[in-house]
């Protein structure tokens, strides 16, 4: 039976993490500030996570202070508006940990909001992210779950389009923001997938959103494949022209970004996210890999 080990120990300048692993795959999250997961990886393998340590990306935000991306993963709220969605979270959390489960758990916001991420570890290369957003005003709330996680610079992404046969109707979204060049050299749609490229020497940001039917991208790094699945696409209203997956990348980093349901929460009620993320590594080329994978979508 593999066991879980658990200790919490300063990771280069976050101060104290929550730290994860049982052998064949680690995990460490953010304690004195976030929550964010800053690393996702093999046990003795490389980060797939993007690690800002230069506090590169933040947002100034007037009235409540410097809000910092710190990198990794987060969970904010849809749609992204200010002051809220760049609220700071620079204070320290609350961490449980407990029979392979990792609870992270800031204050509640300004904005009656409690946020929570919950890892759990088992045995093998996968860990189940679930991610919580719960109304805590005595009014009711309209907004959608948000899981946003920034992956290393230099990789691919692989996102599966539907396929679906609906005849006389439409079967695909792509949602761009005003800031998305359609030619950027980045991104690549076919037919039956989307590619998008991390490049560290174009700073031009690009955004897409998509209904992915297939519940799964895949990022590709080197000889590392990051495999991030989630919930199916259901007949529900989602953000930004009902998207359940949006995609951003920068000169720094690449987001996988998983959405869901944009509804109103009532007082109490909680709306949440649960994704896998599993970590392999291939024997080919990362071009050989990913002309065998898109040949399958």
């Amino acid at each position: 039976m593999m066991s879980i080990n658990y200790k919490e120990s300063d990771y280069k300048n976050y101060g104290k993490c929550a730290w994860l692993d049982n052998g064949s795959i680690k995990l460490i999250a953010t304690v004195d500030v976030g929550p964010r997961i800053v690393f996702f990886g093999a046990s003795d393998g490389v980060n797939m996570l993007f690690e800002d340590i230069d506090r590169n990306f933040y947002e100034i935000n007037n009235g409540y202070g410097v809000w910092y991306a710190y990198g990794g993963h987060r969970i904010w709220s849809a749609p992204e508006v200010m002051p809220e969605t760049y609220l700071p979270d620079n204070s320290r959390i609350e961490a449980i940990f407990d029979n392979g489960e990792l609870i992270l758990r800031p204050a509640r916001t300004k904005f009656d909001k409690q946020f929570e991420i919950v890892v759990t570890m088992g045995e093998g290369n996968s860990v189940v992210i679930e991610n919580r957003i719960t109304n805590c005003s005595d009014k009711p709330a309209e907004y959608a779950p948000w899981s946003v996680t920034g992956l290393a610079a230099g990789g691919t992404e692989i996102i599966p389009l539907c396929r679906e046969d609906k005849g006389f109707l439409p079967n695909r979204t792509m949602a761009l923001w005003s800031y998305s060049d359609i030619k950027d050299e980045r991104f690549e749609l076919k037919n039956n997938y989307a590619l998008l490229k991390q490049d560290s020497k174009k700073k031009k940001p690009f955004k897409a959103g998509f209904n992915v039917t297939d519940k799964k991208i895949v990022y590709i790094k080197d000889s590392h494949i990051l495999k991030v699945s989630f919930d199916d696409y259901k007949q529900i209203v989602y953000p930004d022209f009902c998207c359940n997956f949006e995609t951003y990348t920068n000169d720094l980093f690449l987001e996988c970004e998983i959405l869901g349901e944009l509804r109103t929460y009532q007082p109490g009620e909680t709306a949440s996210i649960k994704e896998v993320w599993e970590i392999s590594d291939i024997e080919c080329s990362p071009e050989k890999f990913m002309e065998e994978f898109v040949s399958k979508i």
